[in-house]
């Protein structure tokens, strides 16, 4: 007979933010209360004020709390997810004139903006190069990167890879690229999106991408590796997607095949 293993005593600071997120769960504590202070913490629960304020930080880390300077830490609102999903590419939505991004903040009543910090002549990465069927070591893309913003809360990145002689001396290689966007452009030149693929990772991110996006410790980002395919097939145009994971879901409805 194999006796239980003994069980580990929680942190005290654990122990303080499970009971925190116990209240939050169960409407104790709503969204936009604000947290007692560290001092406070400390009493109620007879420990150490930098054992209240790590609480605090597993609170922060798990995306329950937000702390505001100057005015102390409340529980967060619920966020409303931004939903991409299979339809964002379908000819239904493009012809609202909207991209899927700011659709989709229009949807949820929010101010969509972007910015487009770079547009460069690069040397690809591997994987994008593998995808667009470019030589890795040349400069043979146009690298697009943009920053997307919903109510000036950042939201998400994109990093758009185009082939350098299909774009150089095209609006692809202007902020604004005209009605329809990237799409529109790449249609003139004879790339009709037919298909897609877009291969999903879960991840941290990194120093960069954390600073970009504005996000708190612990929280992680999906990727979506996107790669376009025209009437023929061929992959044109090759987009890395870094969405926040705590305001992003993911919504693909597809065929089963027989």
């Amino acid at each position: 007979m194999t006796s239980a293993r003994p069980t580990t005593p929680q942190p005290p600071s654990r122990r303080i933010a499970e009971e925190l997120r116990r209240q939050i769960e169960v409407g104790e504590l709503h969204p936009g209360d604000k947290l007692p202070s560290e001092r406070a913490l400390a009493e109620t629960y007879g420990a150490a004020r930098n054992t209240a304020r790590e609480a605090i930080r597993i609170l922060a880390e798990q995306g329950l709390v937000t702390a505001k300077h100057g005015s102390g830490v409340f529980v967060r609102e619920p966020q409303r997810l931004f939903r991409f999903g299979s339809d964002r590419y379908s000819l239904k939505n493009r012809e609202t004139g909207l991209t899927p991004f700011r659709l989709e903040a229009k949807r949820q009543g929010k101010t969509a903006r972007i910015e487009v910090p770079s547009i460069t002549r690069e040397r690809p990465p591997a994987d994008v190069a593998e995808r667009l069927k470019v030589p890795v070591g040349e400069e043979s893309v146009v690298h697009r990167e943009n920053h997307y913003f919903a109510d000036d809360e950042p939201v998400q990145i994109v990093s758009t890879y185009i082939r350098w002689d299909e774009a150089q001396g095209t609006l692809l290689m202007q902020p604004k690229t005209g009605k329809d966007g990237i799409y529109g452009r790449l249609e003139e030149l004879g790339h009709v999106m037919t298909r897609v693929r877009d291969e999903i990772s879960a991840r941290m991110p990194t120093p960069e991408e954390a600073a970009i996006l504005e996000l708190l410790p612990g929280v992680p980002v999906l990727e979506v590796l996107h790669t376009s395919l025209d009437q023929d097939g061929a992959p044109f145009e090759v987009s890395r997607y870094v969405h926040r994971a705590d305001q992003t879901g993911l919504l693909y409805e597809l065929p089963v095949e027989r």
